[in-house]
């Protein structure tokens, strides 16, 4: 599956949508997911916060190993998805069926727009993970 060409990509293996205005949904890459395997937890603990780029925002459990989440953009973190929440939907599993669309890990508020252009396009992203 090639990355969408509506998402902007990390190194990380994080992309990110801006919707309406600053808000903006991100997640992590159908290649991540198939590097990590099946996800049995996912935590974000920051929903309020005002994280920069690049900070820790969270984590991922596969049955194998865990791996960081990192902000791709400065911004405030609005909402955990609820279907990823063991509270709520508890189906981290999304993620590895459909990375790019339920699969979203948190929905946030951009602080500054302009750190979006120092993100990778799909066609950048592709090449990175070849």
């Amino acid at each position: 599956m090639g990355a969408p060409t509506n998402l902007k990509y990390t190194k990380d293996h994080e992309w990110i949508r801006v919707e309406s205005g600053n808000i903006a949904y991100v997640g992590i890459t159908d290649f991540a997911q198939g590097e990590l395997g099946e996800l049995v937890f996912i935590e974000v603990d920051t929903v309020g916060d005002e994280l920069n780029s690049g900070e820790v925002f969270g984590t991922v459990e596969a049955v194998k190993t865990t791996a960081e989440l990192f902000l791709p953009v400065a911004g405030k973190i609005l909402e955990f998805n609820s279907i990823l929440d063991e509270s709520d939907g508890d189906n981290p599993g999304i993620i590895n069926s459909d990375p790019y669309g339920e699969g979203w890990i948190i929905k946030m508020e951009v602080q500054n727009p302009e750190e979006l252009n120092e993100l990778m396009s799909a066609e950048a992203y592709d090449e990175l993970v070849g």
